[in-house]
């Protein structure tokens, strides 16, 4: 698999150490599902208000062999989502439990037969 992840800014500075604390939860996450295809994630800080402070939110989009999982975490009132690393850090842990979820039922739904387990007759 590819395991590539776009990381897109929207509304605030592209730094060293957000990219690192983006760049180590993607690398939880594939350690996590090895499914992965690609992924996307958004980080947007669309609010500027004086009264509630800055509020980032936070998008992504994991793309895997079996589903597609998407998480936008929108908290306008969250304040703690005032820090942008405690918002990445509630998008990824979301996505993983949906992961986890996907995964559950990937392993408890009956699997195809192997086309390697056959049976020989004589004739």
């Amino acid at each position: 698999m590819s395991n590539e992840f776009q990381i897109v800014y929207h509304n605030l500075d592209q730094t060293e150490a957000i990219n690192d604390a983006v760049q180590k939860r993607i690398a939880k996450l594939q350690r996590f599902c090895d499914q992965i295809i690609t992924g996307r994630v958004v980080l947007d800080s669309p609010h500027n208000n004086h009264h509630k402070g800055k509020v980032y939110s936070v998008g992504l989009e994991v793309h895997t062999a079996i589903k597609e999982v998407r998480v936008n975490q929108e908290h306008h009132d969250n304040h703690a989502h005032e820090d942008l690393y405690v918002a990445i850090r509630d998008a990824f842990d979301a996505a993983e439990r949906q992961l986890k979820s996907v995964d559950k039922k990937h392993r408890a739904a009956p699997h195809s037969k192997n086309p390697n387990n056959f049976e020989i007759e004589a004739a």
